[in-house]
């Protein structure tokens, strides 16, 4: 069973280690209003995500609402996961699909979870917009 945080900044775009980092993404993250207007409306939330994701004790305590019987002695570290999410200058998430028109390309600058179980559907979406651009 593998079972992880979910909503992590990650301060390396493609850092697949825990605690990767690289100055110029974290910059970036940093320099970035609505990043600090999403952390101030979920402060809480952000914290606690934080927190749990470093510390093994409560990643169990969390787990152990799923699956009562886990101890931490059971659990074993992994790889760690990056899935972009786009966020608005108001802080806000973007809940759906984002694509960006070029002159004969098509960017899916967002692709919210589930993405690998609604690959069919993304698929289809990603067909039909292509469709629409002519060309």
């Amino acid at each position: 069973m593998e079972a992880g945080p979910n909503a992590v900044l990650a301060l390396d775009r493609e850092g697949y280690r825990r605690g990767s980092f690289r100055l110029r993404d974290a910059a970036a993250a940093a320099g970035y209003p609505g990043l600090w207007r999403f952390v101030f409306r979920h402060r809480r939330m952000a914290a606690y995500e934080w927190y749990r994701s470093w510390s093994r004790a409560e990643f169990c305590r969390s787990l152990q609402r799923l699956v009562p019987a886990v101890e931490p002695d059971d659990l074993v570290p992994g790889t760690a996961g990056v899935r972009a999410q786009a966020m608005r200058p108001d802080g806000r998430l973007v809940d759906d699909f984002h694509f960006v028109k070029g002159e004969r390309i098509l960017h899916v600058v967002n692709a919210p979870s589930p993405a690998a179980t609604a690959s069919l559907a993304i698929g289809e979406r990603i067909v039909a917009e292509a469709a629409g651009m002519g060309g």
